[in-house]
């Protein structure tokens, strides 16, 4: 059996993934088993590319020898990360045993790229302030609730109306990182202009509701147990997209929330602007929020809470900052 580019049977071939395409099929299974749609995306690429890198060859007509070389390739030649590898790896796993339902002996042979330990990239409570102080509007109240409320970049973009609590100064998290959910707070100073901000999202929720859309992506089957759901104000993003655009899960028009880069590109911007010689991105303003409580003396097990952290050791890592390790040992030249 033969594929085109995107995975589409050329040659026709037995059974529903002849007649859906193999892609199609993946795409199928990963909405079946509810995965992300950032993580179908990505799935589907490495997918692609692993049968544009072997032929255009069926994956059934190849096994270890091939994956191994494929990840060989993304490693030397391409020198990605080993983050992005073990995603490649997972991509094609995915591939033979959920979609083409082989559990083969060379895939337990199959080894992760080790991810070395790196220490996070911190500020200083005057560079935070500053980097802070140099945005302004939508971009300071985002990177506000990144260090002020320690949100991943996603968990601010995908936060919806109903999960502020304004009345409590609190917000809730749903599906984060492991598909948790969790409190953190909602900082004092930024209320005034998140309130601002639900309000515009009023005010242009009712114009979607007039020009026929206002509805809006919901996850898993909420959309058919709430059928009113998707149009209702509470479900709304808080930072939405400026545009409606076209779902791809349904193909119905609807407004998404704000693209990651708009923020990631104000922050780098902030970061030029006030002389930060840091690679700095959204995700440093997390880092800076659990450095900051820790060093403020909050408990760790308080801050592993507020970040959603599965396991205490992942949270341990911020406390090279505090007066321990290198940091709180005086060199034996200086006395």
């Amino acid at each position: 059996m033969q594929y085109d580019g995107d995975g589409t049977v050329i040659s026709a071939g037995e059974g529903e993934n002849a007649r859906l395409g193999l892609i199609g099929e993946v795409q199928r299974r990963l909405r079946v088993k509810h995965y992300s749609l950032r993580t179908e995306q990505a799935y589907l690429y490495w997918i692609r590319r692993y049968i544009r890198t072997n032929g255009m060859r069926h994956p059934r007509e190849m096994d270890g020898r091939q994956v191994e070389a494929f990840l060989t390739v993304l490693a030397t030649k391409d020198r990605v990360a080993p983050s992005t590898q073990n995603q490649a790896l997972s991509a094609l796993l995915f591939l033979y045993r959920e979609v083409l339902a082989l559990e083969l002996p060379w895939m337990e042979n199959v080894v992760r790229a080790k991810r070395m330990p790196r220490l996070p990239v911190v500020l200083s409570r005057g560079e935070t302030a500053n980097l802070l102080r140099s945005m302004s509007g939508r971009d300071a109240l985002m990177a506000g609730l990144l260090y002020g409320s320690g949100l991943r970049l996603m968990e601010c973009l995908r936060l919806r109306v109903k999960d502020v609590d304004f009345s409590r100064c609190e917000i809730t998290v749903r599906e984060g990182k492991g598909g948790k959910d969790r409190k953190t707070m909602l900082p004092a100073s930024l209320k005034a202009a998140l309130q601002l901000q639900v309000e515009q999202v009023r005010v242009q929720h009712l114009r979607d509701l007039e020009a026929g859309h206002g509805a809006v992506h919901l996850p898993h089957a909420l959309a058919r147990k709430y059928l009113n759901a998707e149009t209702e104000l509470g479900w709304q993003f808080v930072f939405p997209a400026l545009r409606v655009s076209v779902d791809p899960r349904d193909g119905r028009i609807k407004r998404h929330h704000l693209d990651e880069g708009v923020l990631q590109r104000a922050v780098r911007a902030a970061a030029r602007l006030v002389g930060l010689n840091k690679p700095v991105t959204p995700h440093t303003l997390r880092h800076c929020f659990a450095t900051h409580l820790l060093e403020s003396g909050y408990d760790i097990r308080t801050v592993q809470e507020l970040l959603g952290h599965q396991d205490v050791s992942t949270t341990q890592i911020y406390t090279h900052v505090l007066n321990r390790g290198a940091a709180g040992v005086l060199s034996p030249l200086d006395r």
